[in-house]
């Protein structure tokens, strides 16, 4: 039977509560159908994690400045009241395929990437050699991350050339105190505040005409206090492709004069030297981390020429440098989901325009994706409106041809969690527990005491969590 026959409310799951799952939501409710009165709607949004916003509660630096403006964005959303969160739910343990198939027409996942791309290179198992989308995790309070981190290195490593290398060598070289204006955990403060890093080396493979971080990302690195930017004049390579870029792309353009701007700084003899450096190297691909006795003691890198068409090639000259740490963002990578076809490849869920396909390449009626799960983890923020806006038209155009749901109502599915001991969040939930952290913040005295004025301190337990939230 298809839905065009029912005159209930078209039922909707959407896996995953960050930008991608709520955009979507979104997007839905206000597309023509819906807003028009042609389509009546029921979403109800599903997160593993007791709190919403994914990847940005969970994996974007908290000094970003924009992270409080987007995060305002969706809560708006949510706050609407047409749209129901239940968080602490795991797709594939707490819900299977088939309870959602049972109780919603269609599903939508928008779980994202969440763990590192591999760097096959020797040495990346000692000890000191760490992924940095692990590292994140940490000082974002993730509550399935281990409360401590090893940070006992003093020069330090970060391969990769985008917006998260940017995000792990600021955190590492900033003054932990300086970070209390954040809301970062009590744990991640204490944790850094021991860190004895005075050296936090950047590494990427091309030119500098070819990062991936964008503008607002790299200014930010000269905001930290005591900590001195360093480059390299021989890192300073530009191709024709190089001028083509910066002539053609404002963005290009605006970081290529902002590193070259500091790197004449960098030979300014009358300033004071800060205790901390953040290195930015270009041309270096890594080619072994070097070891003694397990540990992480050097890692070596071949030194890259441009080609002049913007890629790189090899020289054949090697460089060592002596870290006892090294941390890899050389990108994010899907994690396969239960009962969804996976591309290991990719780390996506296989779909062509949102709708998920199976092994042949056919449609599975029902069944959609959006943002990094499927796509990749590539883009920035809004990019995934765009994502979603694909996803959800190609949903309204199946519509009235997908199998319905057999038990729709949408006190079934509640039910069913409650029948399973699963002890869920509301929206009402977060709305306790953001007070709470809000009164985290309010109420929190400094050991230096010293004032420091600070909007939340974030809960990282998972039993806290869920426990304030259901008070």
């Amino acid at each position: 039977m298809s839905h065009s026959s029912t005159a209930r409310p078209f039922r909707v799951a959407i896996i995953g509560s960050g930008p991608a799952g709520v955009y979507a939501a979104d997007i839905l409710t206000k597309s023509q159908e819906v807003a028009g009165g042609e389509v009546a709607v029921s979403i109800d949004i599903f997160e593993a994690q007791p709190a919403p916003y994914g990847l940005i509660r969970y994996g974007v630096a908290p000094d970003h400045p924009r992270i409080k403006g987007i995060m305002n964005a969706l809560h708006k959303v949510l706050d609407r009241g047409d749209i129901r969160f239940f968080g602490n739910v795991n797709y594939g343990r707490d819900l299977s395929l088939a309870d959602l198939r049972t109780h919603y027409d269609a599903v939508i996942f928008a779980t994202g990437a969440l763990k590192d791309a591999e760097l096959n290179i020797p040495g990346v198992e000692l000890d000191g050699s760490y992924g940095g989308a692990d590292f994140v995790s940490w000082y974002d309070g993730h509550p399935d991350v281990s409360r401590e981190w090893p940070l006992r290195a003093k020069e330090i490593a970060v391969i990769g050339n985008g917006n998260v290398a940017l995000d792990i060598a600021r955190m590492l070289s900033k003054h932990a105190e300086d970070l209390l204006v954040t809301e970062i955990p009590q744990n991640v403060y204490a944790g850094l505040k021991e860190s004895p890093a005075t050296d936090v080396h950047i590494f990427g493979r091309r030119g500098p005409a070819q990062v991936k971080f964008t503008p607002l990302e790299l200014r930010e690195l000269s905001h930290s206090r005591d900590v001195d930017i360093v480059l390299y004049e021989e890192d300073f390579d530009f191709d024709e492709a190089s001028d083509a870029a910066i002539k053609s792309n404002n963005q290009i353009k605006t970081m290529v004069n902002t590193l070259t701007n500091w790197l004449a700084e960098d030979h300014d003899d009358a300033r004071t030297p800060a205790t901390h450096r953040l290195h930015l190297h270009f041309l270096h691909t890594p080619v072994e981390i070097r070891g003694v006795d397990g540990k992480v003691a050097a890692i070596k890198f071949e030194r890259n020429e441009l080609d002049g068409t913007g890629n790189v090639r090899g020289t054949g000259e090697f460089l060592e440098y002596p870290v006892q740490a090294v941390y890899r963002a050389v990108g994010y990578f899907g994690s396969e989901l239960p009962e969804v076809d996976f591309d290991d490849k990719r780390g996506v869920i296989p779909n062509v325009a949102g709708r998920v396909v199976d092994a042949d390449g056919n449609p599975i009626p029902g069944l959609y994706a959006t943002g990094w799960i499927k796509r990749g983890p590539i883009g920035l923020i809004g990019h995934t409106k765009g994502d979603a806006l694909e996803t959800i038209g190609c949903l309204l155009e199946d519509r009235a041809g997908l199998p319905t749901a057999e038990r729709p109502d949408e006190r079934e599915i509640v039910d069913v969690l409650e029948a399973r001991g699963v002890e869920y969040t509301t929206w009402e939930g977060w709305n306790k527990l953001d007070a709470h952290e809000k009164a985290l913040g309010a109420s929190y005295v400094p050991e230096t005491g010293v004032e420091v004025i600070r909007e939340r301190v974030k809960v990282v337990d998972r039993d806290q969590m869920v426990k304030i939230s259901n008070m």
